[in-house]
């Protein structure tokens, strides 16, 4: 993919790569923590959420309860609600690291079947509390960024 130098001061010599599907996929593969992004019962929200990657989607576990889970029906049993999901990773003493970037559609884990693999892949849940709710996010645009210096 294309380079090119990070604007700013004249010192600094990172460089912005744009990353392919595979390379974000990669990336973001261990799991952890991520961020979701919607537009919710209270206008853009963004929280913070631990996932999981499996067979090439996002694996999201909540409240059955809880406000996401909510915010993201749409009424209609076959629509699903369109999403953001991005993961980063950053350095602040070396200044890099990269940012994947996933949309897509958030489905509700509903059927017997789907709960039960969901709940065979291992995802915890990141507070406590009942969660018992799993969300898959099915990547439509993969998309990333890393922020290196020439030579690493």
């Amino acid at each position: 993919m294309p380079e090119q130098p990070v604007s700013g001061d004249a010192s600094n010599d990172a460089v912005l790569e744009q990353l392919d599907e595979a390379e974000c996929l990669r990336l973001i593969s261990p799991g952890g923590v991520g961020r979701i992004a919607y537009t919710g019962s209270y206008d853009l929200t963004v929280l913070p959420v631990n996932y999981l990657l499996q067979d090439g989607a996002i694996l999201l576990r909540t409240e059955a309860e809880g406000l996401t889970t909510a915010d993201l029906r749409t009424g209609d049993q076959v629509s699903d609600y369109r999403v953001a999901f991005e993961v980063d990773e950053f350095d602040r003493q070396t200044q890099v690291g990269w940012s994947v970037l996933i949309q897509g559609p958030a489905h509700h884990l509903d059927d017997d079947s789907e709960r039960a693999a969901a709940e065979a892949a291992g995802l915890q849940a990141w507070p406590g509390g009942a969660r018992d709710h799993f969300i898959r996010i099915t990547p439509l645009r993969v998309t990333g960024r890393r922020i290196r210096r020439p030579g690493s």
